[in-house]
């Protein structure tokens, strides 16, 4: 069963950022509001995320720290 969510004090500028989105995607604000919720909703919080991945590294019993991650991410990117 749907609900209705009402959110208030939204700065007109910020409106009018999302009406524009809306009209680009050939959506009315409801419809674009409704998607980019489901998108949102669809992905883990910051929080989430972090925590899955200290658990799989946890889980794996990974020695290498964060520097020499970011130094072979570097490396490739060369």
């Amino acid at each position: 069963m749907a609900v209705q969510i009402t959110i208030r004090d939204v700065p007109e500028k910020v409106r009018n950022e999302l009406a524009g989105r809306a009209a680009s995607q050939g959506k009315s604000m409801q419809e674009f509001l409704r998607s980019e919720l489901e998108r949102l909703a669809a992905r883990p919080s910051i929080e989430m995320w972090l925590e899955q991945a200290r658990s799989r590294k946890q889980a794996s019993r990974t020695k290498i720290s964060a520097a020499q991650i970011l130094k072979y991410r570097d490396a490739d990117r060369r």
